[in-house]
């Protein structure tokens, strides 16, 4: 009868004792699942061979900004354009703005020329002036445009790997317009060769010490 008691003792302690925990595993991170290799690779724009150009605005002075970068991109040759995003290396976004200022521009000459002559006798006293002048003004204005673009290239996981502004009033055989699109893309060509250039001299890398076990 004792042990009977004991052994009821013993499995009521044991029923009343709470359940084990049971060790949560740690969870990872969309974040650190998604880590971009773009983000700490300073080369990534070398790899950079077809490019999608993403809407600059709505506007006409959007649209054709927008337009003469595309056609800037094709001079260049070094890179496609296409208009499949999904299969762009990366995405050329950008914000454009153009306007018109007017200067006014004033000039003045003039020339004069004085004479005087004057004599006396004991009769007559004579004396004589004479001046003359000629005075020319003009005043005009001036039809000022200037153009601005900012752009960046994205990868496809949303990495900006590349970004320049640049802005022109104009150059000498086109509008501010088409220059400031000529200026980007040339920016964007200087920095891939400056990249490329950079590379092709970095040092080999040293190889590793002999193995003292084969020595």
């Amino acid at each position: 009868m004792v042990a009977q008691l004991i052994i009821l003792g013993l499995m009521l302690q044991a029923a009343q004792s709470p359940p084990a925990a049971t060790p949560v595993a740690p969870q990872t991170t969309t974040a650190a699942k998604e880590a971009s290799p773009e983000a700490d690779d300073p080369s990534a724009l070398l790899k950079v061979k077809r490019i999608y150009v993403d809407s600059f605005g709505d506007d006409i002075i959007s649209k054709e900004l927008q337009s003469m970068v595309v056609s800037s991109l094709v001079a260049s040759k070094r890179f496609k354009v296409t208009e499949n995003r999904e299969r762009a290396d990366a995405v050329l976004k950008g914000v454009a703005l153009e306007k018109t200022s007017q200067e006014l521009h004033a000039t003045s000459e003039s020339t004069s020329v004085g004479t005087a002559a004057g004599g006396a006798n004991s009769d007559v006293a004579t004396f004589g002036a004479a001046r003359a002048g000629i005075g020319d003004s003009s005043l005009h204005t001036q039809t000022i445009n200037e153009a601005r673009i900012a752009i960046r290239l994205v990868s496809p996981v949303g990495d900006v790997i590349w970004t320049t502004t640049q802005e022109s009033k104009g150059a000498k055989y086109k509008g501010a317009s088409a220059d400031v699109a000529d200026m980007c893309v040339k920016q964007l060509l200087r920095d891939v060769s400056k990249l490329e250039g950079s590379t092709a001299t970095s040092p080999a890398p040293a190889p590793p010490p002999p193995d003292s076990q084969h020595q």
